[in-house]
């Protein structure tokens, strides 16, 4: 069914593309599904309780709760994205994708990324103000001033993504059909593009190093003001409690971003040297794994959720 690229030949702009997984291991990539399969319903569970509680306890309509509420809704639509497509391809093998249903996967899952990216970053700056300002985050940042920051991300993540799928959408003649991914990446598709794509891979890159590198500073910077501000609090306790829940966040700041550096990086100079099954499982690694992981981190740490889950657990349970 997979079609092998032609170098000197092209076609006109095809109906429907073959997403092919990681040809390279054949049948065991059904095996993946093991890994993925767990990975995405841990993620629908997961943000799809912490969104549920947030939304039924009225004491958690507060700056930081709905900012994650605005990261779990962010995750649960970029595993949503992605997932389906990915457990069909590796259980069934190759499947075709529609031209425009391509198109739109890209952004999608694109856009949610930048959206992540962003959220984390709002995230960094509410705790840093909070730890930092404590007397004026009751001005600084209140509900009216989320609402703004996810718009705000909402239109940067558009804005700069759209971009993506116009640029493809512009080739008129594709050297293939066969897609070696799991999913419409943008780098991927530009791949089958036949003629020169060097300045829509440039410009692909570029946007996306520039987006993730300015989110990666203020969240550096947002970090370091809370790590100055934890080493001033009075007691050994006080500290190792702090720097528990901080050396937390960073463990999924870290799990989304380098592993998303390294992908980009190595399709602009190690694409010839690390291996292709590597490159594939890694991308989608970084997007299902901070996914599952957030509401664990994120949701189960914070005391005021934990106890509305339990709270939830037990009344149900006395239920029955």
């Amino acid at each position: 069914m997979a079609e092998a690229p032609q170098s000197n030949s092209t076609f006109s702009r095809p109906t429907f593309f073959i997403l092919t997984g990681i040809p390279e291991l054949g049948v065991a990539q059904a095996w993946l599904t093991l890994v993925f399969g767990p990975m995405y319903l841990l993620s629908l569970l997961g943000n799809g309780a912490l969104l549920a509680v947030v939304e039924i306890d009225s004491t958690l309509h507060k700056p930081m709760f709905l900012l994650l509420a605005t990261l779990a809704a962010t995750d649960l639509g970029l595993a949503t994205s992605i997932a389906p497509g990915l457990l069909a391809v590796l259980w069934l093998g190759p499947q075709p994708v529609p031209y425009v249903a391509c198109l739109v996967q890209m952004f999608f899952v694109h856009a949610l990324m930048a959206m992540e990216s962003g959220a984390l970053l709002a995230m960094a700056c509410d705790r840093a103000v909070a730890v930092g300002r404590p007397l004026h985050y009751p001005v600084l940042v209140t509900k009216a001033h989320v609402g703004y920051a996810a718009l705000a991300l909402a239109l940067k993540a558009v804005a700069v993504v759209v971009s993506f799928p116009l640029l493809v959408a512009r080739f008129g003649h594709f050297r293939a059909k066969t897609i070696d991914h799991a999913y419409c990446a943008h780098m991927a598709v530009v791949d089958l593009v036949g003629g020169n794509t060097r300045a829509s891979n440039l410009y692909g890159l570029a946007l996306s190093l520039a987006m993730s590198g300015v989110d990666i500073l203020g969240i550096m910077g947002s970090y370091g003001l809370i790590a100055h501000a934890v080493l001033r609090l009075p007691t050994q306790e006080a500290r190792a409690k702090a720097f528990g829940t901080w050396s937390s966040h960073i463990c999924v700041i870290l799990a989304f971003h380098v592993p998303g550096l390294f992908s980009y990086l190595t399709r602009l100079f190690g694409r010839h040297t690390i291996p292709k099954p590597m490159h594939i499982l890694l991308s989608n690694n970084y997007l299902l794994l901070p996914s599952a992981l957030n509401p664990l981190i994120y949701g189960a740490r914070t005391e005021q959720i934990s106890d509305q889950l339990l709270e939830t657990f037990a009344f149900r349970k006395s239920q029955f």
